[in-house]
């Protein structure tokens, strides 16, 4: 039994069964990985794939099990080499973190200068994408931290931790007649076209929950996947926008105004997440605890040895 053996079979269920994408994700050959999958199977005794002439059309029952201990087992070499090189490698080594744009444009910047003034010699690459990317990037070890909002806590294969509580604001250009409701209700929302963020981003389920609860249907003209788009097209007129209140700056938002709207969406919490049963190495744990004071190695482990979620905030 090879560890590519078990890296080939993986794949295959990762790609709906298809060997050829298979093949082309690990860059070798279809006919290479179908042999290798046969001489398992053999030395196994046992049917991982049901086929259909030279078709996977489906997994067995004991391929399931050879399955999940395959991905324990390739989980656990990623962890010896990993902790090989952070005890044998001295500061070096890359960091690979996934965010929601509005988490990476505006909460990581200060906390991304502090870790590589603390550590030069650590390459940290970003990766952008949506909640639901995010989660299939930690989960597939593509990615080493992710952060974001939505998804990270319903995702069995990550340990997501609470990071901060916000919640949304209203903007609009100066002097709109909205700018003068105090507090802005949501049937005054309903009124005026409004800009918001895609579906699957930053607590985009508890803005539609609200409207939903008073059986108010809004007028949403546009969606967007980050704040600073959604700010530009309120800035010519085409609507209000709803943000996250951290993406918004008066001095640096000129023209804008922003209204609080706490009161009329659930809060949200910013998540940060790993995949379950990854080793963590030194500078791991420092970016968290950068990133989440409350987050210090000991509350980071006691989470990841109960298997769980992280307390709430």
């Amino acid at each position: 039994m090879k560890l590519q053996q078990l890296r080939y079979i993986v794949e295959i269920e990762r790609q709906g069964l298809n060997v050829s994408e298979a093949a082309e994700a690990l860059y070798t050959s279809q006919p290479g990985v179908s042999k290798q999958i046969r001489l398992l199977e053999d030395e196994l005794g046992i049917a991982i794939f049901e086929r259909s002439g030279k078709r996977f059309t489906a997994i067995t029952e004991p391929g399931r099990v050879v399955l999940d201990i395959a991905r324990r087992i390739l989980r656990e070499s990623e962890n010896l080499k990993r902790a090989a090189a952070d005890f044998s490698g001295g500061e070096s080594g890359k960091l690979v973190l996934a965010a929601t744009h509005t988490q990476a444009r505006y909460a990581l910047p200060t906390v991304v200068r502090d870790f590589v003034a603390r550590h030069p010699n650590i390459k940290l690459e970003m990766h952008q994408g949506n909640p639901l990317q995010i989660a299939d990037w930690i989960a597939g070890g593509e990615a080493d931290i992710g952060i974001a909002t939505e998804s990270l806590d319903q995702h069995p294969q990550l340990v997501s931790f609470p990071v901060q509580q916000w919640t949304h604001c209203v903007i609009a250009p100066a002097g709109h007649p909205v700018t003068a409701s105090s507090p802005i209700s949501l049937q005054e929302l309903a009124r005026w076209p409004l800009i918001t963020y895609d579906a699957a981003f930053t607590g985009r389920s508890r803005i539609n929950r609200a409207f939903e609860r008073l059986e108010i249907e809004p007028n949403i003209v546009l969606t967007a996947l980050d704040a600073d788009v959604i700010k530009t097209y309120v800035g010519l007129g085409l609507g209000l926008g709803i943000i996250a209140g951290l993406a918004f700056d008066a001095q640096r938002d000129t023209g804008l105004v922003a209204l609080d709207a706490g009161h009329l969406f659930d809060s949200n919490t910013t998540r940060l997440a790993i995949r379950r049963g990854s080793y963590l190495r030194r500078f791991d744990y420092d970016f968290i605890e950068l990133f989440a004071p409350h987050l210090d190695r000991r509350v980071v482990d006691l989470t990841l040895q109960g298997g769980g979620q992280a307390w709430q905030l």
